[in-house]
């Protein structure tokens, strides 16, 4: 099996992503530069997280013309695993391979720390490690996290159960409070119809591992790396 962080101008989190991936799963890992026009080889993508092209018009919005997204979206729809972490979320959105969009935080001013996650389905190759209803702590680092989608795409998301993280307290409740940007129904990651693709706003490539405050992203990781076991 092998993994490839798909690298794009600004973005900064690539070298997270490979460390994390490789500390987790022991497979191989590549970086692919975004003016690849192929991702043949690699059975997982990884979008990172950062500032891709400076987030000049909106976040993902130019990355999203990049050669490489041709083939990640052609990859995606033949089934195969793409996790978008934070601007990588943003991208999907952009490219149109997950619905909704990502807006400026509520309240415009960037947020950067550690919070709780409830993982809303066990049913994704990307939480199939962890039992719906688990509490993680992760940390987010965005200003444009903010997720939103109209009514009817709202309730496809829901009645397919393709919500896979919301943000919650630490009693697991989806507070007001809990939501650190603004998000409509405290959504933190959703997945696409066919379950293969996730965007998700908060970092597991930077909670991996103890001295990093939480390995609670390890699950993340665990479950693609048995999801493709079994395929």
């Amino acid at each position: 099996m092998k993994f490839g962080v798909v690298v794009f101008p600004g973005v900064n989190c690539d070298r997270d992503c490979r460390d994390a991936v490789t500390a987790v799963t022991g497979q191989p890992v590549e970086f692919i530069w975004h003016q690849e026009t192929s991702v043949e080889g690699f059975d997982a993508l990884v979008l990172p997280g950062g500032f891709s092209y400076g987030d000049y018009l909106r976040p993902g919005a130019i990355a999203r013309f990049s050669p490489v997204m041709a083939a990640i979206g052609a990859f995606a729809r033949r089934g195969g695993l793409v996790i978008g972490i934070c601007n990588g979320f943003q991208m999907l959105t952009e490219a149109g391979l997950l619905p909704g969009a990502l807006l400026k935080n509520a309240g415009t001013k960037y947020v950067c720390r550690y919070l709780h996650l409830r993982a809303e389905s066990s049913e994704t190759p990307f939480t199939c490690a962890m039992e719906k209803g688990r509490l993680l702590h992760m940390p987010i680092g965005h200003g444009d996290g903010n997720y939103q989608a109209d009514r009817e795409t709202l309730g496809r998301l829901e009645d397919a159960d393709r919500i896979a993280f919301r943000y919650v307290d630490g009693d697991g409740r989806a507070t007001a409070e809990a939501n650190p940007n603004g998000s409509v129904s405290n959504i933190a990651g959703i997945v696409n119809e066919g379950r293969n693709v996730m965007g998700m706003m908060p970092h597991p490539d930077r909670s991996f591992d103890r001295i990093l405050g939480s390995e609670d992203g390890r699950l993340v990781f665990q479950s693609m790396i048995g999801a493709l076991s079994r395929v």
